[in-house]
């Protein structure tokens, strides 16, 4: 059984979807054990407490030295037990320390479809609304494993969604999810709980 964590700064909408996954059968052979959020406000905190999963809050604010922040952290994901770390609107930088503790056990959702529309400072509304800036026709979400870059891992899963005239950065951020987070990152979580999944030379094999 392969143990998750997951990582959510705001509402966990990506952490209901797994949790949704886990509970029809979507997502095999994998449970949630912990939920660790950087923001005491956070939605998701909520959810977890009401499927009964421990939750922790850890901020930067707590640690003048990011050293100290990153080991604390480190400590946190290592006392779960978790196999996989998965960041579901998770807005903090992954430490160096746990990247390195964690070789391709941890992966990331973004609401593109990466190399477009990724790297610092494209997080939240701020993807969206550049994917309507340039005008794309064609935007989507990416599972990506997490290496010391920002977005820069090893490619999991894609999935593309319509971008239509009219469009505002909200509704579009909203079909994004609808359409492609909540179904990639279940089926990646699916895939890496059976074995089904290998990185290789920088890039992601599917068995």
């Amino acid at each position: 059984m392969l143990k998750v964590a997951v990582m959510v700064s705001g509402g966990g909408t990506n952490l209901q979807a797994i949790l949704d996954a886990i509970a029809d059968g979507t997502i095999t052979n994998a449970q949630v054990v912990r939920v660790i959020s950087n923001n005491t406000k956070a939605y998701a905190l909520e959810r977890a407490r009401k499927a009964g999963i421990p939750s922790v809050c850890i901020t930067r604010k707590q640690y003048p030295d990011p050293e100290q922040f990153g080991q604390a952290l480190l400590e946190l994901l290592l006392a779960s037990g978790a196999d996989l770390i998965v960041l579901a609107g998770c807005l903090v930088v992954i430490p160096q320390c746990v990247v390195d503790a964690f070789p391709n056990r941890i992966i990331n959702i973004h609401p593109a479809l990466i190399p477009s529309f990724c790297g610092t400072g494209y997080y939240g509304l701020r993807v969206h609304e550049q994917a309507l800036a340039r005008g794309v026709k064609v935007t989507g979400a990416t599972v990506h494993f997490v290496d010391g870059g920002t977005d820069t891992g090893p490619i999991l899963l894609q999935k593309a969604v319509e971008v239509r005239q009219g469009d505002s950065p909200e509704v579009l951020q909203r079909r994004v999810m609808e359409q492609a987070e909540w179904v990639i990152l279940p089926q990646a979580i699916d895939l890496i709980a059976n074995g089904r999944v290998q990185v290789q030379s920088g890039r992601t094999i599917i068995l």
